[in-house]
């Protein structure tokens, strides 16, 4: 049964709403003003709430965002009643989270259709998160095993070989081993870290504050940042040829950390899947007030659906494709770009290469 609050200053209107839902059989809570309804709703956490615009102490646009400041209550869809059908006002609350408005004087029946679409809406996302949640699952069981036990495998395995046979090994067959398990080591060291960073940004996500405090960071230069991180990257593939950099004086609000991290993920994405010989391209330039990196490969690409589908642990096409990493790199990147209030984009065909392009306040 669903719950939906009530939020509503006129009695006659609050009673009126509450006796018509709970006829059509939903769970109903009533408060006579908003700062009541924020206690409510933090206290019931409906499925729904309805609330009135204009209030005494505390709004509806007030009560809205102290509801979507808080990490249990953000999600609750919200719908206002308004007697005011004044595009201003309607376009403030959307900006605030709003799902819906309703204009009062409203029918019985329209007040239902809009109810029932709301409940609608929010059971099928519920069901596409538990689909996400049980694919995250699946990607997880099938991926970290594995990506544990490879690296794992080198540096033991190699390591062992040294102690066994140090007296008889020579010294190139040595260096060759000891790089081997540096390899290996870094490359364990970079699946823990890329997995305490993404749950760091889920953390970080929720606290909307420290959110407003990295995008009021001052702007930073990047040519010099991201020509590092791509020369080591292409020198790191043995590919420092297929490198082409056009990078201009942009600036970017980012912390640097992030922008290294974000340009390595996606530098390191098009080099691992592309072959050797294929240029990949890292291009910076500043447009309609935002600064855009731009990196493109000529590898096997990505089909439109995968990309829809970007998320944490999902490797696409793991079946046919073994590929280190835990296909965390573009979750990592939205992650962090969305976090500054930028955008990412992603134009792929098939065989043919991808194109990502991180667009990000400048």
């Amino acid at each position: 049964m669903a719950k939906i609050l009530v939020i509503e200053d006129e009695p006659a209107i609050r009673e009126n709403v509450i006796e018509t839902l709970e006829l059509e059989g939903f769970q109903v809570i009533g408060a006579e003003n908003g700062r009541a309804g924020v206690s409510a709703a933090r206290s019931h956490l409906p499925n729904l709430i309805i609330c009135d615009i204009m209030m005494p102490e505390l709004n509806g646009y007030g009560v809205l965002h102290e509801l979507r400041s808080d990490a249990a209550t953000a999600n609750i869809p919200f719908m206002f009643l308004t007697a005011r059908a004044d595009r201003a006002d309607m376009r403030k609350g959307m900006e605030l989270g709003a799902d819906d408005y309703l204009i009062k004087p409203f029918t019985t029946a329209e007040l239902l259709a809009a109810v029932d679409a709301r409940i609608a809406r929010q059971a099928m996302m519920a069901r596409e998160y538990e689909q996400k949640l049980e694919n995250l699952r699946d990607n997880i069981i099938l991926a970290l095993p594995h990506e544990l036990r490879t690296p794992l495998t080198g540096i033991i395995g190699y390591s062992e070989m040294l102690m066994m046979d140090f007296d008889t090994i020579g010294r190139d067959q040595a260096i060759n081993m000891i790089e081997a398990i540096h390899k290996s080591g870094m490359r364990l060291y970079r699946l823990i870290e890329n997995y305490l960073l993404y749950a760091h940004l889920e953390i970080v996500a929720q606290d909307q504050e420290r959110i407003l405090t990295l995008r009021d960071a001052a702007p930073i230069s990047t040519a010099a940042i991201i020509a590092d991180i791509a020369k080591q990257t292409a020198s790191e593939f043995h590919r420092s040829r297929d490198l082409r950099l056009e990078l201009d004086n942009s600036s970017a609000r980012i912390a640097q950390d992030s922008l290294a991290k974000v340009t390595l993920e996606l530098v390191n994405n098009a080099f691992k899947f592309s072959t050797a010989g294929t240029s990949v391209y890292v291009q910076t330039l500043s447009a309609g007030g935002s600064f855009l990196l731009v990196v493109a490969d000529q590898g096997r690409g990505i089909p439109a659906d995968q990309i829809n589908n970007i998320g944490a642990y999902m490797q696409f096409e793991r079946a046919v494709y073994e590929q280190q990493g835990l296909g965390l790199g573009l979750a990592l990147v939205k992650r962090v770009v969305e976090m500054y209030g930028g955008q990412l984009f992603i134009e792929s065909a098939v065989g043919s290469g991808t194109t990502v392009t991180v667009a990000l306040p400048s």
